[in-house]
């Protein structure tokens, strides 16, 4: 006889996936371990606490593949989607009869992240920078490729909108085709040479899709006949630039970095955090590698003539980049050596008594923890209730 519900878990690639099967009903939760990061904030918005974290540094740093950050708990888990709606992100899935959806952002009753993220399409100039300083690949850059990047790309004059002039002052020009061997985008095309008239005869034909006004044949004419004018329609290369919200993490490097100011990004958590680098073991730049903000980095070293008695810190943060998801307090594997505080969530839609206890429960303050007694392959924060 079969007794429902069952459930099972398998991996298939980087994705961990457990099930739950109903009598007419089958729901599958998602976990994608490379785009988890360990931030625990699923272990604490889950309301069945069916999430634990796994050995985040050991993960996320490719010292071990048998674990994930996180682990659920299949037979605990309810499948509701709210650890799908709070995942920063978007490493877990709710999939229901093979469909991903979310019923209960369907049925209004939980809010989800009011994602501000916005680029100014008069102010961006579709450059590069976005793009590469992004730590999520969340920048979509939808511009074709030039000569200067690609061989096979775009000759660079087609990226200048202009209006170009060509002249030739035929009194004055003799037809030596210099300007032809130098040039593709002018041919000198000469009459069949006759004894009629016993001269060169011929034209100097233009082709301004091929010229980029460099200004090369006028300079080396050696009789002064080529004029070339340039008149700028646009000088913006064209395509488009969005930011793809699914893979933001509202880190704001983009927004800081932008040199025209046209983006405008807000972060999701606010908060503080502490670095307490007495406590910090030195040489071990786990949290710099598993943070998926870069907003941990190694100070450059001082001059121990500058240093003045002081003690050089292991690690630093900038808390401009910091989105305060807590991956560097879970993977840390010193006691009290970082401490985060968040203090705010941005959130759009009814805040449910649901939401607001697991709000309660991201803002208790947390420090990592050393606990022999903890099971291979979990770990555990402290948290501080009076901080």
């Amino acid at each position: 006889m079969t007794i429902f519900p069952k459930f099972s878990k398998r991996r298939e690639g980087e994705n961990v996936i457990m099930e739950q099967k109903l009598l007419q009903q089958v729901n599958n939760l998602v976990l994608n371990s490379e785009k988890c990061t360990g931030c625990g904030i699923c272990v604490d918005a889950c309301p069945e606490e069916a999430v634990s974290l796994g050995p985040v540094g050991a993960t996320r740093r490719g010292a071990i593949d048998y674990a994930t950050p996180v682990d659920i708990d299949e037979t605990k888990c309810s499948y509701c989607g709210v650890c799908v709606v709070m995942c920063p992100f978007t490493a877990v899935k709710l999939m229901i009869d093979g469909e991903d959806r979310l019923p209960i952002l369907e049925k209004e009753g939980f809010p989800e992240y009011d994602m501000v993220t916005r680029i100014d399409d008069e102010k961006c100039v579709n450059c590069t920078i976005c793009e590469e300083v992004c730590p999520g690949d969340a920048i979509n850059r939808d511009v074709s490729e030039f000569e200067g990047t690609s061989l096979d790309g775009k000759g660079r004059n087609l990226a200048l909108k202009a209006n170009l002039s060509f002249k030739v002052d035929e009194e004055k020009c003799t037809l030596c085709g210099i300007c032809d061997i130098l040039c593709p985008a002018i041919d000198v095309k000469l009459k069949p040479f006759s004894a009629e008239s016993g001269k060169v005869e011929g034209e100097v034909v233009w082709d301004e899709a091929q010229c980029d006004a460099c200004n090369i044949c006028a300079e080396m004419c050696p009789e002064e006949c080529i004029t070339i004018e340039r008149e700028i329609v646009s000088n913006k290369i064209e395509g488009t630039v969005e930011i793809i919200d699914d893979d933001c993490c509202t880190c704001r490097w983009c927004a800081v970095n932008c040199p025209t100011e046209a983006m405008t990004v807000e972060k999701i958590f606010e908060g503080e955090i502490e670095i307490n680098t007495d406590k910090c073991p030195g040489g071990c730049s786990t949290c710099v590698d598993v943070c998926p903000a870069n907003a941990l980095y190694l100070p450059t070293p001082v001059p121990a003539a500058e240093m003045k008695g002081e003690i050089e810190p292991n690690i630093a943060i900038n808390e401009d980049f910091c989105i305060y998801c807590g991956a560097c307090v879970n993977a840390c594997p010193a006691e009290d050596a970082i401490i985060l505080k968040r203090t705010a969530v941005r959130m759009k839609g009814k805040e449910t008594d649901l939401f607001n206890t697991i709000k309660e429960k991201l803002f208790v303050p947390r420090t990592s923890k050393v606990r022999e007694e903890v099971p291979p392959g979990e770990v555990e924060i402290k948290v501080l209730e009076n901080a």
